[in-house]
């Protein structure tokens, strides 16, 4: 639409513009406030539509918690293979020592099997890895109670 034919170049001089007699639409009072004025009251729908990631917390937010590396008994396995084929294994009464606590694991979870004895040395542990490893003959050691 051409400029000529809006409706304000009607209203020019018309003071009001069609909005009656004392200042309405004029200041701050017609927007609902100043600047962020009313997004948690008022201007909640325009929030919803408009400017959804306002509230709330976004970037740098760093949980409390700290990450234990853990490996499970299919790791484990595969472990063993590896240091078997490098010739690396170390044997104490006929059943396998894996050293964890040195290869900077510091848990031992359930997830998988295991078909041969073994001597664990790990910090941590959880009760299905403890069972699964003593149903195929070994132990869970703690690094201070290696006698290895």
């Amino acid at each position: 639409m051409p400029t000529r034919f809006r409706k304000v170049r009607k209203r020019r001089g018309s003071r009001t513009h069609g909005w009656g007699q004392i200042g309405q639409h004029r200041k701050t009072g017609a927007k609902g406030g100043r600047g962020e004025a009313g997004k948690h009251k008022h201007k909640w729908t325009w929030v919803l539509r408009y400017d959804r990631d306002y509230f709330g917390k976004h970037g740098f937010f760093r949980p409390n918690r700290r990450e234990v590396k853990s490996m499970n008994l299919l790791q484990l396995a595969t472990v063993i293979e590896n240091l078997e084929e490098q010739g690396l294994l170390k044997t104490v009464d006929d059943r396998i020592v894996v050293d964890l606590n040195s290869m900077g694991v510091k848990k031992i979870i359930g997830g998988g099997r295991i078909n041969r004895p073994l001597v664990v040395i790990v910090e941590n542990w959880t009760k299905t890895a403890e069972e699964k490893i003593r149903e195929a003959g070994g132990e869970i050691i703690r690094p201070g109670e290696a006698k290895v």
